[in-house]
Order: C-alpha cells, then structure tokens, then sequence
C-alpha cells in the first residue's frame, strides 16, 4: 500500500507531527485508481509493483520487465512491450494503465525554454519547464511538487495561488517522463545521442519538503539504475527552509540541496519568506551545516533572489557572506522576474555585478544567473495556474 503523503518523521515533536497529519488529510493526492478500476503503475515502488504482479498471480519477474519497459524504454502500451506475451499483455491492460500527465497547453520561448502546462485527472494543473543549457547540448527539467503552494514568498508569483493540493508520486515523476516523451530521449539501440534532459531540479511549484514522502518516492524511482537512472548528483531539490525535513532528505536521498534565502536577517526574511517566522535564519543555516554529504565537491546552493533596493547592498552582501562561512556552499543570484501585480523590481545590473564581486572576493562562487523564459512566464518564481478554483474540499470524518 503506498505510503501517505507525509508520514511524519520520527524525530519531530508531537505538534510537528500533528501538523503535517493534518495538513496530510486536507491536500492529499486522489487514489492511483481510474473510474474504470485500473490501477496506473507508475509512480509504484518495485516492492508495490511485485505485489500488484503477485495479486494476480504472477511471479516477481514480471514486476521487473514492467519497471524495465515502464522507466527505461518509456513505454505507455502493454502491447509494445515484446518480452511479455500476448495473453499477459491483454491482462494488464484490463488491470491497469501506464499513465502521463495531460498535456493542456506547451509554450516555447525564443531562448527555446519549453513550459508545459499538464493536467491530472481530476483537473488539477501544474506547470513544468525545460531549460537549455546554451553552452552545452543538454539542460534541466525544473519539475513541480505541489498544487499551488503554502508559503507565500511576496515575489514568487506561485506564491499568489493558494495551496490546492500535493501531487502524487506517479504526477512528479510523470512530468520527467511527459517531458521525454515531447524530446524522444527514451533509449534506443541505434540511438546514440546524448540526452537532452539531463537534470531534474525540484524547483517548480510548491514546497518539497511539505510533500515529502512522494517526492521521494518520485525520486528514487527516477535513480534506480534500472529505470530512468539518473545520478543523485544530477538532481537538485530546493527547498524555503522545511529545517525538520532538512536532515531526513539528506539521510534518505542524498540528493543536492538548494536553499532559498533571499534576505541575511530575520527580519526581512519574515516579510518576504513568512516560513522563516517559524525556522528562522540561524535554524535554517544550522540544518545547512548538517546536510549529509556536503563538500566543496557537492556544495549547497543559496538562492538569493535580487530585489532592488530591498535586499540588494553591499553590506548585505557582506552580512551573507559571513552567515554561510564554513558552509561548502554556492549562491546562485537570480535577477528578479517580474510578473502581473508584483510590487518589486529586479535590481540594476550594477548592484547585481557588485553584490557578486563581494561574494566571489570572499570565496563562493556566485554566478549571476541568467533569466530564461521570461516571455512566456517560464522563469524562476513566475509559474503558477489557475487549479485554485477547483481546489477540493477535505473529505468529511
């Protein structure tokens, strides 16, 4: 049976646990099952898969063929898969589906940033990007956890929609995979180009770490080196600052870790990221400093959004700098993108290109990051849909 959507941590307090069970109830995912009855496979760990192969009689095997044909050839059609035979075949598609998200809508950006608009079966939409990289051959499927978000950041744009629900692992995963499928980088014998899609960064809509338990499980189905095999150092999970989560993540996934700062004291971090009302910057940076395996090979990622006249001094720069000492780290500078309404501006180039000097003189690398997607609203904290007018009503007790 697959797990509930944040099963809480052993090592929270009592109210940190009663919180996410609540917060469990209101936003989960709907069940895995069709109208029809058919169960959809992906987003099922291996252990679920052989169990749903033994429940109709069939031995532990079949379960590995299907991961094989399901995660590393991409497979949709029982009827393609040429190691199971016909009368099986018929079987599991009377049983069950292979599912993708629903394309709605697909915008591509003159820089060639791709966003997709994907809706779920019950109507929820959510939007994912691909981002080139233009000196290599090769870029970042930037994918989305959540249904709206919680935390409304003041210059996020997906901060202005309200909490719908957390996505399942099979409509986390299933993004990366609708993603191939629009580019063709499923495997081919004769086909030895290099894949596009190389990265995932779980930076889109909604907070990671308030949907734990099917992000990981998304995750670990996109590393098992029998399916979608991406290395953990290939994927990169950003987070506002979930500081009880922090230490499970890097225990159990290891993967890289960004962290969404944006401010140096509490003080303006509680106006622009109201989460740090509750994990306050000294908090945040200590869960940094734990995070498992990070080094100056695998350093952890400041994102530090530049809002003029706000955040964007010079002693600013200087207070970051002391804040992160000791911590193998890098800061991303994200220029500000605007969208409808937004009360703030990016910072001038200049304020931008000496924030960076000071950070860079000090050691950390601090790369100017370079907007993408900005005319189609594809950028970094422009995404956002309109699922809010369907959010769904928690079920009675």
């Amino acid at each position: 049976m697959p797990a509930t959507p944040m099963t809480p941590d052993p090592s929270l307090t009592e109210a940190e646990r009663a919180r996410i069970l609540a917060k469990a109830a209101l936003f989960a995912p709907p069940p895995a099952t069709l109208p029809d009855g058919r169960r959809d496979l992906v987003g099922l760990s291996r252990e679920d898969l052989a169990a749903e192969m033994a429940a109709i009689g069939e031995k532990p095997f079949r379960a590995k063929q299907l991961w094989h044909w399901i995660y590393h050839q991409g497979v949709t059609d029982f009827a393609r898969m040429s190691s199971i035979a016909k009368p099986l075949q018929a079987r599991l598609a009377e049983r069950f589906v292979v599912g993708r998200p629903e394309v709605a809508a697909v915008q591509t950006s003159a820089d060639e940033t791709r966003k997709w608009l994907f809706r779920f079966r019950d109507g929820q939409q959510v939007e994912t990007v691909y981002i080139p990289d233009p000196e290599e051959d090769r870029g970042a499927v930037c994918i989305s956890t959540q249904v709206g978000c919680t935390l409304s950041c003041r210059f996020c744009h997906t901060g202005t929609q309200r909490l719908v629900r957390n996505l399942s692992a099979a409509e986390i995963v299933g993004q990366f995979m609708a993603a191939r499928d629009a580019y063709g980088e499923w495997p081919s014998p004769k086909d030895e180009r290099p894949r596009l899609l190389s990265t995932i960064v779980v930076m889109g809509m909604g907070e990671p770490l308030y949907n734990y338990e099917n992000v990981a499980r998304a995750l670990r189905i996109v590393m098992d080196h029998e399916g979608i095999g991406l290395s953990r150092r290939r994927i990169t999970l950003s987070t506002s600052g979930v500081v009880p989560m922090m230490d499970r993540c890097g225990r159990e996934l290891g993967v890289n870790l960004a962290v969404s700062l944006h401010a140096v004291t509490d003080e303006l971090r509680d106006e622009i990221v109201p989460l740090n009302r509750k994990y306050p910057i000294a908090e945040l940076l200590a869960a940094c400093r734990r995070y498992p395996g990070a080094s100056n090979a695998r350093r952890i990622t400041f994102e530090y959004v530049m809002l003029r006249g706000v955040n964007d001094s010079e002693a600013e720069a200087r207070e970051l700098v002391r804040l992160i000492r000791g911590i193998p780290a890098k800061v991303n500078l994200i220029p500000f993108n605007p969208w409808p309404g937004s009360p703030y501006r990016t910072s001038t180039p200049e304020a931008v290109r000496r924030f960076a000097e000071i950070v860079n003189e000090a050691g950390y690398a601090s790369p100017i990051r370079r907007p993408r997607g900005r005319d189609i609203l594809a950028a970094c904290g422009q995404l956002r849909t309109e699922s809010e007018r369907g959010r769904r009503k928690p079920a009675a007790a």
